[in-house]
């Protein structure tokens, strides 16, 4: 917890630096506040301050519809504990506790129930219970007030199981009845638009460019101030488009995929690493001189909308270049992929002329089902399809967790296939699961930036992601993209 002098100092500077770090209780009015608030800075004697918003709204606060609390970025922890409360926090906002339970989600971060909800306490001010209604009602709010989606998608949206309780729990914490909280939000031609602010330096490109080195044709479009693609979420297919914001990112998604908001709004977060304290790890790598910190400040982790076609990509990109990587990638996803007829991938055809056919990426059981002779077809050693088969079948059958934060286990049931090795866990670790450590040592890009081989820069953990990110930047420039 930060002390209450540096809040107090951070409210009346208005320090962009703590936004979403803590929030403001102001007594007289019971609303709380981000530290940003553009509304009159209340009195130090009127201020509480909370750890988390779940925290405030458990004390009775309602949140600031001027500032809105649930549009604040969320916590880049340091410390183990606090790192494991962070993962779990954005688990939780992706509504795993709708999906599997706490004790499934302790599971995945690799500990006990129990110690999950003291970290959690201990962190937050609240128990993961607490967290998650209040994710529910905050990602609610942001729908009621920025899009014109009906009140029972919102509902269900925001992953309440009925209407009729979403009604009730709205009326009950923030006293209004949805229908009164509405605000002047469009929804234009089936496409929701939303914004998502970032963490410190607002400058995105790296990731971008990241990404489009990566784009499979007929699947994604990538620039250097644009990321579109065709993504499959649950049982619907649909399309967004990400790009810069001054606030951070611009996320417009086709309503098919509304009732998939929290875990996409979560994915595009990861993907982009919006909640990365990026003064922190940049002074940290500043130890090395070899990390050029000034002349590229503010790197970030790329990482994946979707842990398991990530994992496949890793296959398929052992010992090859990643051009060679995304020409199989590609290939898979023609082969395997259902195709998009909806408008949103008309429109991404008429911007990309030669693509006749776009399809989403291959869902595990897609690929599963096709077996490893129709894999290897497509060019491939036997060995490798064996292994992308393998893989499908564990992710499709729930025994290979890939979601971003479930570190534990995903590298361990990574490391229970055959085929997949330390470079590819390491890799799926550290774009897909979210590991802020994870470094893979091998990688031939790596050992050529660092102009020596088998070096693990034991000196920069717990932060050798962000250390990898910018050794393969190096080795791009060399013509060794990795």
């Amino acid at each position: 917890m930060l002390d209450a002098e540096t809040c107090h100092g951070a409210c009346e500077a208005k320090d962009r630096r703590f936004d979403g770090r803590f929030y403001v209780g102001v007594t007289p009015t019971g609303i709380y506040c981000r530290c940003i608030c553009p509304a009159r800075t209340p009195k130090r004697t009127n201020r509480r301050f909370f750890p988390s918003a779940a925290a405030a709204e458990r004390d009775g606060f309602r949140p600031c519809f001027i500032c809105r609390p649930e549009l604040a970025p969320g916590l880049a922890p340091i410390d183990a504990p606090a790192r494991l409360a962070a993962q779990a926090h954005a688990r939780i906002e992706a509504g795993a506790l709708e999906e599997r339970g706490l004790e499934a989600l302790a599971a995945e971060l690799g500990v006990t129930d129990r110690h999950l909800r003291r970290v959690m306490n201990a962190q937050f001010g609240a128990s993961p219970i607490e967290i998650a209604q209040t994710a529910r009602l905050l990602a609610a709010k942001r729908l009621l007030a920025d899009t014109q989606l009906s009140v029972t998608e919102i509902a269900f949206a925001s992953g309440f199981q009925s209407l009729r309780r979403f009604n009730a729990s709205v009326k009950e914490r923030y006293g209004l009845a949805p229908t009164k909280m509405r605000g002047r939000g469009a929804k234009h031609d089936g496409v929701v638009k939303l914004v998502l602010a970032v963490r410190g330096a607002n400058d995105l490109r790296a990731s971008f460019e990241f990404l489009a080195a990566r784009a499979m044709p007929g699947v994604e479009i990538g620039a250097s101030d644009r990321y579109a693609r065709v993504l499959t979420l649950g049982n619907v297919t649909g399309w967004i488009d990400i790009t810069p914001h001054a606030k951070g990112l611009q996320l417009t998604l086709t309503d098919t995929l509304a009732p998939h908001l929290r875990p996409l709004v979560a994915a595009v977060r990861g993907a982009f690493d919006l909640d990365a304290d990026t003064a922190t790890v940049d002074a940290h790598l500043a130890r090395d001189p070899r990390f050029s910190i000034e002349a590229e400040p503010g790197i970030r982790v790329t990482g994946a909308l979707d842990g398991f076609e990530l994992a496949i990509r890793a296959v398929l990109g052992q010992q090859i270049t990643v051009i060679a990587a995304r020409k199989l990638a590609t290939k898979l996803a023609q082969k395997f992929g259902p195709p998009a007829s909806s408008p949103a991938s008309v429109a991404l055809a008429g911007e990309m002329p030669e693509v006749h056919e776009w399809r989403a990426f291959p869902t595990s059981a897609q690929v599963a089902n096709a077996g490893a002779d129709a894999i290897a077809a497509i060019g491939m050693p036997r060995k490798r399809a064996e292994t992308l088969a393998a893989l499908s079948r564990a992710h499709a059958d729930g025994k290979l967790n890939l979601a971003r934060g479930a570190v534990s286990a995903g590298r361990a049931g990574l490391a229970e296939i055959s085929g997949v090795g330390p470079w590819t866990i390491e890799y799926v670790a550290l774009r897909a699961l979210g590991d802020p450590d994870a470094f893979p040592a091998t990688d031939a890009a790596i050992i050529a930036a660092l102009g020596k081989r088998g070096e693990t820069l034991e000196h920069l953990k717990p932060w050798r992601a962000y250390a990898a990110m910018r050794l393969w930047r190096r080795a791009a420039t060399k013509g060794l993209r990795p």
